[in-house]
């Protein structure tokens, strides 16, 4: 009896093992599925969101070909067949613009229009210091070979046909025109510190200056002394706004072993001049 009891007995629990077994496979069986379910439902959303995307794309790339076309029959036609002509259209605009901008900084950031039906090109050179715009220039080049300089309207004392010459515009307009633009953007950049000196130093007396703004000759007094010291800024890198040679004279003394003075000659040459002035101002060196 107590054979058949015991066997009884382990004849249960394997049932109720197999049963468990049954019940957590089957569990995972349904976690399974879920998990298949979800991931079809993500596939699904996706797919959907693909196909609307590439109908999106369709209708902006028949809005930008009649954009660039000038052409409106098909904006008509998109205007009554899309809910979202609108969005549409500002999305193809928007794409146009910024296509716009790549071509812009492809070639240099310079502005360029066809002008003489295509014969020729107009380009602007805009100049700039420290964050603020200043002059710009139009520049109007014959693009039948060889490329030639038709007019413009850059300063005289600025060699454009030279820079013409030495960056072989005929072969490489965007070399010259880089080079132009050096010498526009250093040219502006010490006609703009020459003026932030006279707005910001008024004791500071400007004895010469040049059309280029390449030398400059400055009148300082040292406060303590009441002494007239010449200085004078020599621009011989026409590309930069920075003096290549400065130079001082004192009648009542010699300053050229003053190691104050020596140190102010190096701010002079490395520093924007208005800058410079300020810092030597601060530190009681002139008026």
């Amino acid at each position: 009896m107590e054979g058949t009891s015991t066997t009884g007995v382990l004849s249960q629990l394997s049932l109720l093992e197999v049963q468990a077994r049954s019940r957590k496979v089957e569990s995972q069986q349904q976690s399974r599925v879920k998990e298949l379910k979800a991931e079809i439902e993500a596939l699904t959303v996706q797919r959907d969101q693909l196909k609307a995307e590439r109908e999106t794309h369709k209708v902006l790339q028949k809005l930008r070909r009649s954009m660039d076309k000038n052409c409106t029959n098909e904006e008509e036609e998109i205007d009554e067949d899309s809910d979202n002509s609108q969005l549409l259209h500002v999305m193809a605009r928007h794409t146009q613009l910024k296509d716009l901008l790549n071509a812009h900084h492809l070639i240099g950031g310079y502005n360029v229009i066809e002008t003489h039906q295509g014969k020729a090109m107009c380009v602007s050179l805009t100049t700039a210091y420290n964050g603020v715009y200043l002059e710009t220039y139009n520049l109007e080049i014959g693009q039948k070979p060889p490329l030639r300089i038709i007019r413009h309207n850059i300063p005289p004392f600025i060699p454009v046909n030279s820079l013409a010459e030495e960056s072989n515009l005929k072969t490489d307009v965007r070399v010259f025109l880089d080079t132009l633009s050096q010498h526009l953007n250093a040219y502006a950049g010490r006609k703009q510190q020459l003026k932030l000196v006279k707005e910001l130093h008024k004791s500071v007396e400007v004895m010469e200056s040049n059309v280029l703004y390449s030398i400059l000759v400055l009148l300082f007094t040292v406060p303590r002394e009441q002494t007239a010291i010449l200085c004078t800024l020599n621009y011989t890198n026409h590309t930069r706004t920075l003096p290549t040679q400065v130079s001082i004279e004192c009648r009542e003394k010699d300053l050229s072993d003053c190691p104050q003075w020596k140190k102010n000659c190096s701010l002079l040459q490395d520093t924007p001049v208005h800058t410079a002035l300020t810092t030597m101002k601060t530190m009681g060196d002139i008026a």
